[in-house]
Parts: C-alpha cells; sequence; structure tokens
C-alpha cells in the first residue's frame, strides 16, 4: 500500500489526538488550557512527520528526534521542548496501551530538563503595604467605586490567606462559602477538592464585601458566582484583577514587573515554609497532584536550614552563614 501521503498521514494523527484529548477531559479531568496545550503540541509534531509522509501509527524514534533538533535549530526554549516531549510521552503511551502501535516511539527519547526557576515573591512587608493600601481605598471611595474597592480588598485578602490560583479565586462559587465562613471548599485542577482555612483578616474582609452586596448576602437569593460580572464567564476575570492589582502595587511604589496574582500565591507558599510549614501540608494547601511541584519552595526552607545552623552550632559562634548558590 505504500507510504500514506503527507494529507492523510495528518487525518490518521488528527483522529488519534481527538481520542487522547477526549480520554483526557473525561478519565482525566483535564482543564480546557491544558487540552488547548496538548492539541496544539501534538499537531505541530504531526506536521513535522506528516511532512515526512509519516503517520503516529507509523513514526519511528528517529522522527520524533528529528522534530527535536529541528525545533532547538530554531530557538525554541529548553522549558517548551520538556514541555512538548512530556505531552508526546504520555500521547505515546495512550496509543500503546489503546493498540493504536505496536511500539512507544518517544520511550527513549531524552530531552532537556525545564528549567526551573525560583518563583518570583514578596517581603512580608511589602504584602501589608498592598493589603494596607486596598483597604485604604475602601474608606477613601465614594458610594459607586466602594463596592469595586472592597471587592479587591477582599481578592487580595482571600489570596494572601489561601494561595489559591487565581482562575480559582475569581471563578469561586457562592456555594465554596461555608455557613460559618471559616473555610472555603475548592475545585482545583482536575477536579480535585480542598478545603482550606480562612484567617480573620480574611474573614472580616469577605463579610464587608458581602455586606456591600445584597445580592451576595441575602440567603436563598444567591447568584452563582462569589465575585460576579456581566463579562461572558459571569463572573470576575483574572485579567481585571491583574490590572486592578498592578494599580494598587503602583501607589504603594512596588515595581509592576514583579506583581501579579500569581506572585501572591508564591508569598504565601514562601512565608508559609520560612515558619516551619511541613512541605507535605504545603502541597494539600496548593493543590499541586505532585509534590516535586511543590518543591520549587524549598529553597526557602534550605536558607532557614542554614541560618539555624549558624546561630545554633557551636564552632559557628560570630560568623557569617555563606550565601546561597
Amino acid at each position: 500500500m505504500g507510504r500514506p501521503t503527507s494529507r492523510r498521514a495528518q487525518a490518521e494523527d488528527e483522529a488519534l489526538i481527538e481520542a487522547f484529548l477526549h480520554m483526557m477531559r473525561a478519565e482525566r479531568g483535564a482543564s480546557p488550557h491544558t487540552i488547548a496545550a496538548y492539541a496544539a503540541d501534538l499537531r505541530d509534531i504531526s506536521g513535522f512527520i506528516s511532512a515526512r509522509r509519516k503517520s503516529f501509527h507509523s513514526c519511528a524514534r528517529e522522527d520524533l528526534e528529528a522534530y527535536f533538533a529541528a525545533s532547538a535549530a530554531s530557538g525554541l526554549a529548553s522549558n517548551s521542548a520538556a514541555r512538548k516531549l512530556s505531552c508526546l510521552k504520555r500521547f505515546t503511551k495512550f496509543l500503546l496501551a489503546e493498540g493504536h502501535c505496536g511500539d512507544d516511539p518517544a520511550r527513549l527519547i531524552d530531552g532537556a530538563k525545564a528549567k526551573r526557576s525560583l518563583p518570583m515573591t514578596l517581603s512580608i512587608a511589602e504584602v501589608d503595604c498592598l493589603l494596607d493600601a486596598a483597604h485604604e481605598a475602601t474608606a477613601l471611595a465614594d458610594e459607586s467605586g466602594r463596592r469595586r474597592a472592597l471587592r479587591l480588598a477582599c481578592l487580595l485578602e482571600l489570596l494572601y490567606a489561601t494561595g489559591l490560583r487565581v482562575s480559582e479565586l475569581v471563578s469561586l462559587p457562592r456555594s465554596a462559602l461555608r455557613g460559618d465562613r471559616m473555610m472555603l471548599t475548592v475545585k482545583g485542577k482536575g477536579g480535585r477538592e480542598r478545603i482550606l482555612p480562612l484567617n480573620q483578616k480574611a474573614r472580616d474582609a469577605l463579610d464587608k464585601y458581602l455586606a456591600a452586596q445584597p445580592q451576595l448576602a441575602l440567603p436563598g437569593h444567591e447568584p452563582k458566582w462569589l465575585f460576579p460580572s456581566w463579562g461572558e464567564g459571569g463572573h470576575f476575570t483574572r485579567q481585571k484583577f491583574a490590572r486592578d492589582l498592578k494599580a494598587i502595587a503602583a501607589r504603594v511604589g512596588i515595581d509592576e514587573e514583579r506583581l501579579s496574582p500569581h506572585v501572591l500565591r508564591h508569598a504565601f507558599a514562601s512565608h508559609l515554609l520560612d515558619r516551619g510549614v511541613d512541605l507535605r501540608v504545603l502541597q494539600t494547601l496548593l493543590g499541586h497532584a505532585d509534590i516535586s511541584t511543590t518543591q520549587i519552595y524549598t529553597h526557602v526552607m534550605e536558607d532557614r536550614l542554614r541560618q539555624t545552623v549558624f546561630d545554633f552550632h557551636p564552632l559557628s559562634a560570630g560568623a557569617a552563614p555563606p550565601k546561597a548558590v
């Protein structure tokens, strides 16, 4: 029958990709963002191997290695290459398990490890400045702006109190609040549910926000979302939250490039670890499926352990701890 044409090879691949994406949605609970990223990566690889008149049914390890070599030559970053390879390996394992191929051509491919940079974060003093400025804005705003100011103050307090992902925060359903408002019930990535405690400042900010939003405070008549909006999604958007956050940063003299909702999530994690919270507990709070994701914050623990040794070891008296390298 001969090798397939480029067009036929891509058509074969598209059916396999769709089957894989369906499995990821139905069985793994993958988010729309993850599905879109997998689809883009796999279709890019398919386009390359189909030009060789190969499909995922028939390609060999050499074809896939040629793709990564060509991508590297065109300037693909190592982090992006590592992501694409991870996606490809998951896909080819699926094909093998489903009987679509007799071997896994990606099994032995080695790629560059993703460079894991230290997360950008803020000091406790900087977070305090942000929160103070947000609360001051609620007192200074006129009647029309006060609800928006209270919403921003509430969002900031909740984010720093819980370490939520910004997408989880802005899309909190009204039902996430328990009656006593001591806890939040959050459904995160992969549909995994976790319960997060709220500190007193977060509860106070939440009470003030709800009291200023009559439609939210009235039992039995609440809208679906805790932070509703007229937008297409029905809730406040992360883009709008990020813009409001940068405006607060400019007001208190924090470089806007250093600040985003995700930086406050990093601050939450770093500040807890700095005070001795167990890494497994932090993993649960952050909603990480794998402890290796949480380990990006271990630089905080290393700094604390180094300082402890130089503070208390009898031969270290008067010596300054070496800087981390």
